[in-house]
């Protein structure tokens, strides 16, 4: 008959290691429980937090996907031109961008489309690709993006005049250098700013790297009426986004909860609070890479079958499409989809422009190169409207804004 074996008595080394064993594992699971306190904690804070924003869950069916981008995610971005706060359609969307998140690396790059771009709307007319919005919100405005350009997007974010004006306050200003060409003109825009959001702003008195305040810093980024129009105008918009990034990656806890208690009634997304807390997860990881502006080769036409008015026509659509994929994910070889091809067979039908008939250097410059030449001015002024009934519809920006200069 086999006996137990007795343990020995601890000795008093022993029984000490066993006890710093006992309270670090007790200290690990309290540990455990505060940081699944704290997650907790963070989710309903986002929740309460995403109670203050402009909610607004759109149909994946109607958004035209094309096909998934792998391993990407693609958001797109509106800056409306809206007077009277709308945030959904009615509101004209001054600036159009796609921000593309490499979820592997977390770079971010930025992609201006150019709003008086001729694009195929979700009726099978042509218009500029800032009509999507007024007419038909965000769901269109999406739509028109995946429709045109073969791409996957499914979320966006939708800001107004105050909005940016509050987010850039929030963080102290935007250091921008300014060009004597455009002191006037954001001094003029700085007017218009303050009676739109009832804000006070002083101008800005020279030339040079000054910190601009919210109200500044919303003009510099509308201005439109200097060399390069609106090709330099996007560029300008996405240096002050690029700049807003980089201060609130920086900014501490309190003004972020200042930034979010004031902005988000002045959102319009339909970022859900699981998309966010993803996003915020990475905040400090994200970094802005390059910024261009599309179409990349483009020509600009004051009438588009017998319409008067001023657009962005792309030399060669399908190219350019093409350019964007490369641009954006990296796809050298990308080939573009039938209906890609067809809008620009569509496009060189409506507008008369062949690339065929074009070099790199007879075509107006974007913002993408340096380019000594000016291309046309695409003032608002100058659209209009006639037959309705044609196979073309142009929205007039003058029925869009009420008579404000954009």
């Amino acid at each position: 008959m086999s006996r137990k074996r007795r343990r020995r008595p601890l000795t008093p080394k022993e029984r000490a290691l066993l006890r710093r064993k006992r309270k670090r594992r007790r200290l690990i699971l309290i540990l455990a429980e505060l940081l699944v306190l704290a997650v907790l904690g963070v989710a309903a804070f986002v929740v309460l937090k995403l109670d203050l924003m402009n909610y607004n869950p759109l149909n994946e069916k109607n958004l035209d996907i094309y096909q998934d981008t792998g391993d990407y995610t693609n958001i797109a971005l509106f800056g409306l031109d809206s007077r009277e706060g709308e945030l959904e359609k009615g509101a004209r969307s001054d600036s159009i961008i796609i921000a593309s998140i490499n979820n592997k690396t977390k770079e971010v790059k930025l992609l201006s489309v150019y709003r008086d771009t001729l694009l195929k709307q979700d009726d099978d007319t042509y218009d500029k690709a800032n009509s999507a919005y007024f007419y038909g919100g965000p769901e269109a405005a999406i739509a028109l993006l995946n429709r045109n350009l073969d791409l996957d997007i499914k979320k966006y974010i939708s800001v107004n005049f105050n909005a940016l004006s509050d987010i850039i306050d929030a963080l102290g200003g935007l250091e921008i250098d300014v060009t004597e060409e455009e002191v006037p003109y954001v001094n003029a825009y700085t007017v218009e700013n303050i009676k739109v959001t009832g804000k006070d702003s002083l101008g800005i008195e020279s030339a040079g790297l000054q910190t601009l305040n919210g109200i500044q810093a919303t003009a510099y980024a509308r201005i439109r009426y200097t060399s390069g129009d609106d090709f330099k105008r996007t560029e300008r918009q996405r240096l002050v986004l690029q700049k807003i990034a980089e201060k609130a990656q920086a900014a501490d806890i309190s003004t972020l909860n200042r930034i979010i208690d004031q902005v988000l009634p002045e959102i319009s997304t339909n970022l859900t609070a699981a998309n966010f807390m993803g996003l915020a997860a990475n905040g400090l990881k994200y970094s802005i890479g390059e910024s261009k502006g599309f179409p990349f080769d483009v020509t600009t036409s004051e009438s588009v079958r017998n319409h008067d008015g001023s657009y962005v026509i792309p030399i060669g659509f399908s190219d350019n499409v093409s350019q964007l994929h490369q641009f954006l994910f990296g796809d050298k070889d990308y080939k573009p989809s039938d209906l890609v091809e067809e809008i620009s067979n569509d496009i060189i039908y409506l507008s008369g422009v062949d690339p065929a008939d074009y070099t790199t250097n007879d075509s107006s410059s974007s913002d993408n190169e340096d380019s000594s030449g000016d291309p046309s001015d695409s003032s608002d002024e100058e659209d209009s409207s006639s037959d309705s009934g044609s196979d073309y519809n142009d929205s007039s920006d003058e029925e869009d804004t009420g008579g404000y200069y954009d």
